[in-house]
């Protein structure tokens, strides 16, 4: 029995409900915040300039632009599983108000500064509030048919759980259902879960539940996920090189300095290169050398290929003063800009693993290969969500993150893990 009724896109209740998860309420608030309210600003301060310009004219448009696009930006933003965070908001309105005053300005367009400035302010204030409530109601509750492999759904975050015992229950929207639809579902309930979806009733099937919620795929049974659904696009990774090209070029002459001082700091602290060069395992399975600042002591090279030394556990012994610092703040992996330009990496995607951890989870680990479909990353869905890990059990929940990030390849994504990426470097979660 095949149901369609739509993916589940984030642990909330789908922007229904109370007034503050609406649609439509989102757009006149935008709508009065970004066009509607700078107009109230300048009247205040500048009664005589509030008329139908050429110049205010165009500020309102631009305005309303960016906050349109803002608005789509951010909720494909918060499409993943993860709090509506108010970092995501600034990112949004920033990057669409950056864009609209250049526009105006590259076009050589009329415009005020004042009207653009007072609604970027007003709007970023504004989401930043709908971003911090919808944070504090982000739950879903659903009912569940009692058949299949449901009981795994009840560790999930963010959402509460009925199981149905009856399948004559009314059956009307908000109610949202979910049932393992490769379970043997006895006729009546088949019968009561079409009639669910003929009422408007959102039917999901559990492994939708479960990558919405908890932001890894299910590898256990990779056959039934159709490998062709987890093709990374191969436009966005034609787009995404370049990308990440470009902005290595435009960040490495503003890097020099830092690198210097780091590297003076390494070599002030213990003896041994800056440098620490090890063979990992790049996209398509090809091996590279990675460049890190050395945080270890210096060892012999015949020393550091195994698997036990390849692996960095807490409070490792071999961890420098300096390198303590620089693992934390994530300031080691910085030389890595120079596999980017190589093309042997990119700025996110799944960590390379050394070489002799990665034939050791390839043995162990099912379709462990298949994470190399994409270019390796400086930083990934996984490290922003688990950290550092390198017990199996751990790398086997990596693997599902890892997944989850080839299935959804995208550049929303990416900028997600950026902005995640930034708040986790300055508290240091994860660090080893």
């Amino acid at each position: 029995m095949m149901i369609h009724s739509g993916t589940l896109a984030a642990p909330t209740s789908a922007w229904g409900g109370s007034l503050i998860e609406r649609r439509w309420f989102h757009l006149l608030l935008g709508f009065a915040l970004s066009t509607l309210m700078p107009i109230a600003v300048i009247w205040t301060i500048w009664p005589d300039q509030v008329i139908a310009s050429e110049t205010m004219v165009n500020s309102a448009v631009a305005s309303s632009a960016a906050f349109v696009v803002g608005l789509l930006w951010y909720r494909r933003l918060v499409s993943h599983p993860g709090i509506q965070g108010v970092e995501n908001v600034v990112t949004s309105f920033l990057i669409t108000y950056v864009l609209a005053a250049a526009v105006l300005f590259l076009l050589r367009l009329d415009y005020s500064r004042v009207y653009l400035l007072s609604g970027f302010t007003l709007t970023l204030a504004g989401f930043a509030w709908v971003a911090t409530r919808l944070s504090q109601v982000e739950h879903t509750h659903f009912h569940v048919v009692p058949f299949g492999n449901v009981d795994r759904l009840m560790g999930l975050p963010k959402a509460s759980w009925t199981i149905m015992s009856d399948p004559e229950a009314p059956l009307a929207p908000p109610l949202k259902l979910v049932a393992d639809l490769r379970a043997d579902i006895p006729d009546e309930w088949q019968s009561r879960i079409a009639d669910a979806v003929l009422a408007g009733v959102p039917v999901f099937h559990i492994k939708q539940i479960e990558e919405g919620l908890s932001g890894r795929v299910d590898i256990e049974h990779l056959a039934e996920n159709q490998f062709g659904s987890l093709l990374p696009r191969d436009g966005y990774r034609r787009i995404k090189t370049a990308l990440d090209v470009s902005l290595a070029l435009v960040l490495l002459p503003f890097m020099l300095i830092p690198f210097l001082i780091i590297a003076v700091c390494i070599k002030l602290d213990s003896p041994g290169p800056v440098f620490f060069r090890q063979l990992r395992v790049g996209a398509r399975g090809e091996p590279f050398r990675v460049f890190k600042f050395r945080s270890m002591i210096d060892r012999p090279a015949h020393l550091c290929n195994g698997r036990e030394a390849a692996m960095t556990l807490s409070d490792d012994g071999r961890i420098t003063r300096v390198g303590a610092v620089l693992r934390r703040y994530r300031l080691d992996e910085l030389p890595q800009i120079l596999n980017v330009l190589r093309g042997e990496m990119s700025w996110v995607g799944p960590r390379p693993e050394a070489q002799s951890l990665s034939r050791w989870y390839h043995a162990e680990l099912p379709f462990y290969q298949y994470r190399h479909i994409v270019k390796p990353g400086i930083t990934g869905w996984a490290q922003v969500n688990q950290g550092h890990v390198v017990d199996l059990g751990d790398v086997h929940d990596k693997l599902r993150f890892d997944f989850y990030y080839i299935k959804y390849f995208s550049p929303w994504l990416d900028l997600l893990i950026a902005i995640r990426t930034i708040r986790i470097v300055l508290g240091g979660f994860g660090a080893k």
